[in-house]
């Protein structure tokens, strides 16, 4: 098995391409050891030193990194990691585990309102978010708020905490979104 690595915007963060299948739809963020629990692999991941966070993608995984400690030492425990549990035929999260396949928040919107969330999300799906993936990232719908035209996006894999998001959410979704739904006025990074 070979496993490509690619750096990403985040300085912070590693991308990990085994190729195969990760999580197919979807993605899942782990910030921490005890969301890790839930996967065998997030957990061992988690249990290299200097490991911050963990983020499956469909077919990538990316890692962060604690800034006092350097790629050269952490990355072949990580390679190791991925893939024995890969060759090892496990499943990415345990049975009992809920996997939660991240996605956009599911609150309801009536009329137009419901309208304007559809086509946000929309061209967050056809165009945004597979461009984000490129860098091991993921960005998903939040919520969206009518009277101000504020839509609230959710950052995750690389893209969070990278030092580039301000300008990828304002220069790049905030413009291609409001070209297309005149409705929205601003994008927001939801907390």
């Amino acid at each position: 098995m070979f496993i490509q690595t690619e750096a990403t915007p985040n300085p912070g963060v590693l991308k990990f391409l085994p190729g195969k299948t990760v999580l197919g739809d979807g993605t899942r963020d782990f910030r921490g050891p005890e969301e890790a629990a839930a996967s065998p692999l997030a957990a061992e991941l988690f249990g290299i030193t200097g490991v911050t966070r963990v983020f499956f993608g469909p077919d990538f995984i990316t890692v962060g990194k604690h800034a006092s400690v350097d790629w050269p030492l952490m990355k072949a425990p990580i390679l190791a990691a991925i893939m024995d549990h890969f060759t090892s035929g496990r499943p990415l999260f345990d049975e009992a585990a809920d996997s939660d396949a991240g996605g956009h928040d599911d609150g309801v919107y009536e009329g137009e309102t419901a309208q304007i969330v559809a086509e946000i999300k929309d061209l967050l799906d056809t165009r945004i978010r597979p461009a984000v993936a490129q860098d091991g990232g993921d960005i998903l719908f939040n919520r969206f708020d009518v009277e101000t035209g504020v839509v609230w996006l959710n950052m995750r894999g690389a893209c969070s905490g990278c030092p580039s998001s301000s300008a990828t959410l304002k220069a790049g979704v905030e413009n291609m979104l409001k070209h297309y739904v005149p409705e929205v006025t601003a994008v927001e990074q939801a907390l």
